[in-house]
């Protein structure tokens, strides 16, 4: 008898089509929610987002995007997804996403299939640090060159990279190394209130 191993994941139209009813993440199999989020959650998201945003579009450095998804497509079927996230925000590279870009033209009609260079989480009151950790496990594996998660709560920056982690708060200052070159802030900057 001959081993029939089970695909994970879904067609693209189908995952297109459910996300539309209800959005989920699709992480090793199954379909994980996505929950409402809270005004501070969003106040913070919202800032961090701006002072990213401008820049690199100040900069041409790449594109920074909220709460997209990205999906993990299966290697033999580009029409079959295996995995997707939605982070808070994303970030891709000029480079990486001209190349994109040119190799896929229909892009447009579905949700990026590769993987951002820096992922940015806002912690909710509800997430658990072992969670957290266990979701940024997820993206350096999915390939994901650093993640930054941003605690409005503590109001401390964890950062991951493959080289292991670290924590930043009050007037320490985060560098986007060679992820985001050039881009630096004191932690605090990302805890001011909006106007």
């Amino acid at each position: 008898m001959q081993d029939v191993q089970l695909r994970v994941g879904m067609p693209l139209a189908d995952f297109i089509r459910e996300n539309d009813h209800q959005p989920f993440e699709l992480i090793q199999g199954e379909k994980v929610p996505k929950m409402p989020t809270v005004a501070g959650h969003n106040e913070t998201l919202h800032i961090v987002f701006q002072l990213l945003v401008a820049f690199v579009t100040s900069r041409l450095l790449g594109l920074v995007r909220m709460e997209s998804t990205f999906i993990l497509p299966d290697s033999d079927d580009q029409d079959w997804v295996k995995g997707s996230r939605t982070p808070d925000i994303l970030f891709f590279a000029a480079e990486r996403l001209a190349a994109y870009k040119t190799a896929r033209p229909d892009w447009r009609s579905r949700p990026y299939a590769m993987v951002p260079d820096l992922v940015i989480e806002i912690v909710s009151p509800n997430d658990s640090y072992s969670d957290l950790d266990a979701k940024a496990d997820l993206y350096l594996a999915d390939g994901v060159r650093t993640v930054w998660a941003v605690d409005p709560q503590r109001r401390t920056v964890r950062v991951y990279t493959d080289a292991g982690e670290y924590r930043l708060k009050g007037d320490d200052v985060l560098y986007g190394g060679d992820v985001v070159p050039g881009f630096e802030t004191a932690i605090s900057a990302f805890f001011q209130e909006s106007e």
